[in-house]
């Protein structure tokens, strides 16, 4: 495969045919400050391994794209200047360039289906911004949702975005919206969007199940299971919707639009609520990444 470069790790674990689980570096580079982002890293990865799948977290580097990071990889990651934020559309140009980048979901899915990898993880899906004085805001992660046949695990979409809006996109682009032991839409920092999802699971073996299925009839979509933030960290619904409406509020007054919007946001919201929905985000992010890494393990043959 050209241009994909595979760590030791994740060469062996797909040599034996062991389960693998694809995780973002966006979050590492623009979700969280240093040196937090290097230690949520590590924690991810050691997330992945200790529910008995590989860890795969996926970036761009010097115009080649790491399927897994060793520990020097990932520390550079984390602490190198100038890594942007690396969207599919980037991939040919950045890579053309020999430029490094972190991979948002919708990247982080390209390059998760040519390497082979059936299980993503993140924190949260991006979807439809809500009208902030702006031109429309539509993350390019529902179209790669859309035709790329993952299972990916999220604490929903994040609580910046019109969540209605969202779902409706998803659902209008055929992409199945799973529950994980709820019946609600999470919707990142809370559990409760105070949305319905259209099915509910409550079984690792159930998901891989209906993946397998999914896979099986051809569709070309991803499934999108739905993992609510765990209960301890997790924030209040009213909170949240107050948090969110404050933070972008100061982005329509900044006048910050586009890529930058959604960083600029998640850095308000850590402000605003005292570190709270940092706290928050790095619990769901460690959640999704073992609940992946245990879909993984179920979808083996076998």
């Amino acid at each position: 495969m050209p241009h994909l470069v595979f760590s030791e790790e994740v060469a062996a674990a797909r040599a034996r045919g062991g389960p693998v689980v694809a995780l973002e570096s966006s979050i590492i580079v623009q979700g969280f400050p240093r040196p937090d982002n290097l230690e949520l890293g590590v924690a991810l990865a050691a997330a992945v391994r200790a529910a008995g799948a590989t860890p795969a977290i996926l970036a761009v580097l010097d115009g080649q794209i790491h399927v897994g990071l060793n520990a020097v990889d990932l520390e550079r990651l984390a602490s190198t200047d100038g890594i942007i934020k690396a969207a599919a559309r980037d991939l040919g140009p950045l890579i053309a360039r020999g430029g490094s980048g972190a991979t948002t979901v919708a990247a982080s899915l390209a390059i998760a289906q040519a390497a082979g990898i059936q299980v993503f993880a993140t924190g949260g899906i991006g979807g439809v911004h809500p009208d902030h004085g702006g031109p429309p805001d539509i993350s390019a992660d529902l179209v790669a949702l859309s035709r790329t046949p993952l299972v990916v695990v999220s604490a929903g979409a994040k609580s910046i975005l019109d969540l209605p809006a969202t779902l409706e996109a998803l659902d209008s682009l055929g992409v199945p919206v799973v529950g994980f032991g709820t019946d609600i839409f999470p919707a990142f920092f809370t559990a409760d969007s105070g949305l319905p999802v259209p099915m509910r699971l409550d079984h690792v073996a159930e998901v891989a199940r209906a993946f397998s299925v999914h896979c099986g009839l051809g569709l070309q979509s991803a499934m999108l299971v739905a993992n609510p933030p765990p209960a301890a960290a997790a924030l209040d619904r009213g909170e949240v919707d107050a948090l969110v409406a404050q933070a972008g509020e100061e982005a329509r007054r900044s006048g910050i639009t586009g890529p930058g919007l959604t960083p600029y946001l998640l850095a308000a919201l850590d402000r605003l609520s005292g570190g709270r929905t940092r706290v928050a985000n790095r619990a769901l992010a460690l959640a999704n990444a073992e609940l992946a890494a245990l879909i993984a393990v179920a979808l083996l043959p076998g």
